[in-house]
Formats: C-alpha cells, sequence, structure tokens
C-alpha cells in the first residue's frame, strides 16, 4: 500500500495519544521494532504496519476510565475500524488488523495465532524490558505517584494489591513500583514471547533490567 495511507492512519493515532508512557514515541518504537522481526518471515506487512500503529490508540481512554472496565484492547480493535475503512482496506485485512491488535494483550487471554498477531505482541512486550524498559517505568511512577522503590512482602502485596493474581490489575497504583512489576510480570516476559528473535533480544534487555534493579536497591539501603 502507498506510503501515503500509513501517514493518515499515524495521524489519527497522534490525535487520540496523550499519555506520556503510551505516546507516539511507544507507538513508533513498536513499529519499528515489528518490522525488524518481521525480516525473513512471510509477513502481510500492511496488516503488521496498521496493526502497529493502531494498537495502542485506546489506551488514554483506557486510563481516564476509573471503574476499570475498559480494555484498551478490545476497544483499539473496535476504533481502527472507521479509520481503515477510511482508507481502503479491504475487510478481510481489517479483521487481520483487529486480531492482532486484540491479541496484543495478554491480560485479556486473547493468544496471538497469526504470525502478523505474533510479531505485534512481541515487540510491544520488548518496549517494556531494557534500557526503555527503565525510563518509561519511571514515566508511569510519575504519573501515578507511584513509589521510585517499594519494600513489601510481594505474597501479600499480590494479594492486596493485584487482586491475588501475579500478574493482576494493579488496583492502587500509588503502591506500585518498578521492581514489584519486575518481580510480579517482566521477569516471565521470555515464557510469553513467540518469535526467536524477540527471545533473544529479550534476554539481553532483561539482564540490563535486573543489573539497575539491583543498584537501585543496594542506592536505596545505602549499601552504595
Amino acid at each position: 500500500m502507498e506510503e501515503k495511507i500509513f501517514q493518515k492512519i499515524q495521524g489519527e493515532v497522534e490525535r487520540e495519544l496523550l499519555c506520556s508512557a503510551h505516546d507516539m514515541d511507544h507507538i513508533l518504537r513498536v513499529y519499528n521494532l515489528a518490522l525488524h522481526l518481521a525480516e525473513g518471515e512471510d509477513v502481510d506487512l500492511d496488516v503488521l504496519r496498521a496493526a502497529a500503529l493502531l494498537h495502542d490508540i485506546a489506551r488514554v481512554k483506557e486510563d481516564n476510565d476509573q471503574s476499570g472496565k475498559t480494555d484498551h484492547a478490545i476497544l483499539s480493535a473496535q476504533m481502527c475500524l472507521p479509520i481503515l475503512k477510511k482508507v481502503n482496506f479491504s475487510a478481510n485485512k481489517i479483521k487481520q488488523v483487529q486480531e492482532c491488535i486484540v491479541s496484543h494483550r495478554y491480560r485479556t487471554g486473547n493468544e496471538p495465532k497469526t504470525i502478523e498477531a505474533k510479531i505485534l505482541f512481541d515487540a510491544d512486550k520488548l518496549d517494556t524490558v531494557g534500557a526503555i524498559g527503565v525510563a518509561r517505568s519511571y514515566i508511569w511512577v510519575g504519573r501515578n505517584n507511584a513509589k521510585i522503590y517499594a519494600n513489601v512482602n510481594l505474597d501479600e502485596y499480590i494479594k492486596d494489591n493485584l487482586g491475588g493474581k501475579i500478574n493482576g490489575r494493579i488496583q492502587d497504583k500509588t503502591k506500585h513500583s518498578p521492581q514489584i512489576e519486575y518481580q510480579t510480570k517482566v521477569k516471565f516476559l521470555m515464557e510469553k514471547l513467540n518469535t526467536a528473535k524477540a527471545k533473544e533480544i529479550c534476554l539481553e534487555r532483561l539482564e540490563f533490567f535486573e543489573k539497575f534493579l539491583e543498584r537501585l536497591e543496594k542506592e536505596v539501603k545505602g549499601v552504595m
């Protein structure tokens, strides 16, 4: 498809995204990483490019929903429909894009099935680890008045603030911290990824994140 079509899609996304942790910088990192993961694979690039640009278009709506009932993956798949129709995507390609978007969030229980969906999932998750993962986690801390570091009993925390599930939805964001997020979600990322290339990237990024948190803990405790 012509480049101007994807420029129009990007313009629609830019109008929706205001959240600093899920702004266009995040979208474009996921977009570029998805294209990198797609190299050498039999992929419909029209579907992958559109899905990568649109996957978080409803993120601000979820963040602003105090009830916690909005799932941005589901809503983003709905919001992409008129946008893709406007730029003349076929009904079949729209369905594939929607499937990619719905399954990019593993907490919903919708597993990615197509290669395009698997690549989008992997690219999105890789943006939570490594140096960029550290940076994004502290943007989140600032936005939610959360903690730089929280010394907690992890089992009790999961019960009290994650609904009893290790990767459950955070109930009180002010009690959360990047090292809790790492212990309850990020460090298990490798087993969630689909592609060999993503796993290779993830391993190095996880090592960086863990070393950062080890040093952070020492500095917090005055050891160094």
